[in-house]
């Protein structure tokens, strides 16, 4: 009697110890997207500002303008981390696009306000590097503590599910770049 009073105590002060510890780990994965979030929004705030600077100078550049807010709205609306990377991906691409405009234009490149904008663009593009690195370290981290035994044995009875990993995605952007002088 008293052994399987001891048996039925270990196995519940395990389960308890595995969902604190889960919990834990996921809302520090949860914490972890929202600053992915947060850095992708002010993201998408400066792209309005970066198109119109580029506007006053590049009136006939329509069709990149209109890819870049369509770019822009698409990633605005994604809410998975793999909807969310796939549109950054594509906004990333389109602001190439800009940025390739915008050499046509000396005075566009010596304008202040442009480079201050391009200048903020390359600093959140490192933030958001920095965020989807920690972001994916807790997924990693989460994940295999779900996937462990014994952990894996109380998993599906506590309903954690793996969370997806915010990933580049695109083969090129994932290719050395190439330098030729």
């Amino acid at each position: 009697m008293y052994i399987a009073i001891i048996a039925v105590l270990v196995v519940v002060i395990l389960a308890i110890g595995i969902y604190n510890s889960l919990i834990t780990l996921k809302n520090k994965t949860e914490e972890a997207w929202s600053d992915i979030d947060v850095q992708l929004k002010r993201r998408y705030d400066l792209v309005p500002n970066l198109v119109e600077s580029v506007k006053g100078y590049a009136k006939h550049e329509q069709g990149t303008f209109e890819k870049i807010t369509e770019s822009r709205s698409q990633a605005m609306q994604a809410n998975t981390p793999a909807e969310k990377a796939k549109a950054d991906n594509a906004l990333t691409e389109t602001l190439k696009s800009l940025f390739a405009v915008a050499e046509n234009y000396p005075d566009l490149k010596a304008n202040q306000n442009f480079l201050d904008l391009q200048n903020q663009l390359s600093q959140l593009e490192e933030t958001i590097q920095q965020a989807r690195r920690y972001y994916n370290g807790n997924v990693r981290d989460f994940n295999i503590k779900i996937e462990v035994f014994p952990n894996n044995l109380f998993v599906g009875i506590l309903g954690f599910k793996k969370f997806e990993f915010f990933e580049v995605g695109e083969a090129k952007e994932k290719e050395n770049v190439k330098v030729e002088f």
